[in-house]
């Protein structure tokens, strides 16, 4: 079953530049490892609250990369960038 990840967070409006560059990385670096990520998207709700979108084709998808990316460079760099991180994982269970 699907599986879409929403991160929520802080970040400094004179870094958006680098932290799009940085998500950018990041998303990219992930797919390279881990097929699983099917879809990822960077929003802004204000000018300090960003929210990550990033479509999973299975939770089992999911937990592996969990286990390997937060150690890497490219997530060190973006996560760098940001404060007061929440994530929530939902079950996909109707897609049309």
């Amino acid at each position: 079953m699907p599986v879409i990840t929403v991160t929520r967070f802080q970040a400094d409006p004179a870094d958006a530049e680098q932290l799009r560059t940085r998500h950018a990385a990041l998303v990219s670096a992930t797919r390279a490892a881990f097929p699983g990520l099917t879809e990822a998207r960077l929003g802004r709700l204000g000018d300090e609250t960003w929210v990550g979108i990033w479509h999973w084709d299975s939770a089992a998808s999911l937990r592996a990369a969990r286990q390997a990316v937060p150690g890497n460079a490219e997530a060190t760099a973006a996560f760098s960038l940001t404060r007061d991180a929440a994530v929530e994982d939902i079950e996909v269970l109707d897609e049309h």
